[in-house]
């Protein structure tokens, strides 16, 4: 079935390219704002962009924040230059999507929550301590995608990984053992990590000797 995006409301563009493109990583972002109020959010439309600088980009939908407090968290970014990346496992998920809860803009989201701020290393947001990863990151540059959508994109300066999932010698992650979640379609679809295989890059020669 072929689909014309020129031709669809965008809401029905919208429900075609989030039921296809996952599972989605998760960013529960927190910022600050000028005065020291934190701020803390979720967005799916996450990733890592680049290794060589590191960088790492988040997309703010207005349709799912509300102009307030959509407003309020791109101003954190752009007027700070700073936020934070805090990845979500299996159990921090409940207490994710309570900082998508559409509080008022005085309400600490983390405290709703029940998270628990940490002191990063370099930029003023805090981190997450519940967050198995946290990436701290300096804007690079931001993006307008139109009425209701902006891409911020970040050089993650430094990474926090909770101990027992990373060997600081050989530089070796237990990503197996994050239990990461994902982003699936609808309202309320997620998808977890810990359902893997492993499948080696093939080589020329190895490609050629199974198709002689």
């Amino acid at each position: 079935m072929h689909f014309d995006l020129a031709r669809l409301a965008p809401s029905d563009a919208y429900k075609l390219l989030v039921s296809t493109v996952v599972p989605r990583p998760i960013a529960l972002t927190t910022t600050v704002d000028l005065a020291g109020h934190v701020n803390a959010a979720p967005f799916s439309f996450f990733n890592a962009v680049s290794s060589i600088p590191p960088v790492c980009r988040a997309r703010h939908q207005r349709r799912r924040f509300g102009r307030r407090r959509l407003e309020g968290h791109q101003r954190n970014i752009r007027e700070t230059g700073e936020f934070v990346v805090n990845l979500v496992d299996e159990a921090l998920a409940e207490r994710m999507n309570i900082c998508d809860v559409p509080f008022p803009t005085d309400v600490n989201e983390l405290e709703m929550a029940q998270l628990h701020p940490v002191a990063s290393v370099e930029v003023k947001p805090p981190r997450i301590a519940e967050a198995p990863v946290s990436f701290e990151c300096r804007r690079i540059t931001g993006l307008s995608l139109g009425p209701r959508s902006t891409l911020e994109i970040g050089r993650v300066i430094h990474i926090h990984i909770r101990d027992d999932l990373v060997d600081p010698e050989k530089f070796y992650v237990q990503t197996d053992k994050m239990r990461l979640i994902g982003r699936m379609h609808g309202r309320g679809w997620y998808a977890r990590t810990s359902d893997l295989f492993s499948m080696d890059r093939m080589s020329l020669a190895e490609w050629k000797d199974r198709n002689s």
